[in-house]
């Protein structure tokens, strides 16, 4: 089941653009990609999205979805669910969608962390301290996550949602902050970002990062 005329809109250098285009491309769900900038392209994105943020998607009967995790869960919907990303129900969910916040929280404050330091004259200590420790805090406790699961992915022989979301999550941050250095004290998670960006999906959904001008 599918539903054609779909519009993805936001780059790949966006870990949130890029989770869903991934988990497009995974399903094999037809869709056109226009990757604008919230910031040179705003007005476009405002006119779908009042929220001016990516991803936004454009359904094939004009309908908007406005944020990530709408997104994803509506193109769960369209597959058979032994084919979805992330368990149906019960506790295999839960675990995966724990996994998948995690993830996104961490992207939030990749990207807070990189608006304070770019966009004030001063940063502010206290709130650059506060979103390292929560950085550094996160990826603790996925590496503690994953260090405990020794499949190919997090949660056996199949990818889901969550490894795409963490793979691409770490993926910004590096890009974002290379003074953050790498992932030598989480070698689970860096074993886990090496073998879910060597897939060609990864490679063919994937831009370099650009900041914003």
């Amino acid at each position: 089941m599918t539903q054609p005329g779909m519009i993805l809109i936001g780059q790949y250098d966006s870990s949130f653009v890029r989770r869903v285009g991934i988990a497009m491309r995974l399903y094999g769900l037809p869709f056109e990609h226009r990757p604008w900038s919230v910031f040179g392209d705003a007005d476009r994105i405002a006119a779908l999205n009042p929220l001016t943020r990516v991803p936004t998607m454009v359904l094939g009967d004009g309908e908007v979805l406005v944020d990530s995790v709408t997104i994803l869960d509506h193109l769960d919907s369209l597959v058979p669910p032994e084919q979805a990303l992330c368990p149906r129900e019960g506790a295999g969910r839960r675990h995966s969608l724990r996994v998948s916040a995690l993830a996104s929280g961490l992207a939030d404050k990749t990207v807070s962390l990189f608006y304070e330091r770019r966009l004030h004259a001063t940063p502010s200590e206290a709130w650059v301290e506060r979103c390292l420790r929560q950085i550094r805090g996160t990826l603790a406790a996925l590496e503690t996550d994953r260090a405990g699961r020794p499949g190919p992915y997090w949660f056996g022989d199949r990818i889901g949602h969550a490894d795409i979301a963490v793979a691409a999550s770490i993926r910004h941050m590096r890009d974002s902050h290379p003074d953050l250095g790498g992932l030598d004290g989480c070698p689970a998670l860096a074993a886990h970002c090496e073998r879910m960006e060597a897939l060609p999906v990864f490679q063919e959904i994937s831009q370099p990062f650009i900041p914003p001008a």
